[in-house]
């Protein structure tokens, strides 16, 4: 999803959005987070096109910061909607200095958290799931036994 409404003539240097020390050239939307984005956020956009240009605009405005200062795989949206991001360098893309470009892939939508209280604090959240999947686990073990 690249920037489909800027279309410059004779220019040398790539479009890219600044996130961080990433610099970000093109978003792909995995099924997974399209699927999330339609239970959990909104069903207004059917299609990964749409939410990839909603995306790009939220870049543009920088409304998509860091969700925590040292990590760099989840970030918010308007501080209320969370989104689990990887990067990965576009081969052959530079900016004008030589510093590569990045494509940003959206792993998943995890939700708002106007809505999911939980997801105020990730690492708690992740936590108590891991500790309530091993207890089922654990519980459905002991049932076979």
């Amino acid at each position: 999803m690249r920037d489909k409404i800027m279309e410059r003539w004779n220019t040398y240097e790539a479009f890219f959005v600044q996130l961080g020390d990433k610099k970000v050239a093109d978003i792909i939307i995995t099924n997974h987070a399209k699927i999330r984005y339609n239970d959990r956020i909104s069903q207004k956009f059917g299609d990964s096109d749409e939410i990839a240009a909603w995306l790009w605009e939220c870049l543009k405005q920088n409304r998509m910061v860091s969700y925590y200062r040292n990590e760099e795989d989840v970030y918010l949206i308007d501080e209320d909607i969370v989104v689990v991001a990887e990067f990965t360098e576009l081969p052959g893309e530079v900016d004008i200095s030589g510093n590569p470009l990045h494509k940003m892939i959206i792993v998943t939508f995890l939700g708002k958290m106007s809505q999911t209280i939980e997801l105020r604090d990730l690492k708690s959240y992740y936590s108590w799931l891991r500790h309530s999947r091993r207890m089922t686990l654990m519980k459905n073990s002991r049932k076979r036994k």
